[in-house]
């Protein structure tokens, strides 16, 4: 896999929970751990996304 198809996956997958987050935080109810999690994640991929896209 080359890097630019890696980046472009990793992008995919934080767009994905980008908008998992958002359907979570307007259904009421719903687990806030669960949204905490899925916020961790997303900054990890953000992390990496910058970190590949310096190299």
């Amino acid at each position: 896999m080359s890097l630019g198809s890696h980046l472009q996956e990793l992008r995919k997958k934080h767009q994905h929970l980008s908008e998992a987050v958002e359907k979570a935080q307007r259904q009421p109810g719903y687990d806030e751990l669960a949204i905490a999690e899925m916020k961790k994640k997303k900054l990890r991929l953000k992390e990496e996304i910058t970190r590949l896209s310096q190299a």
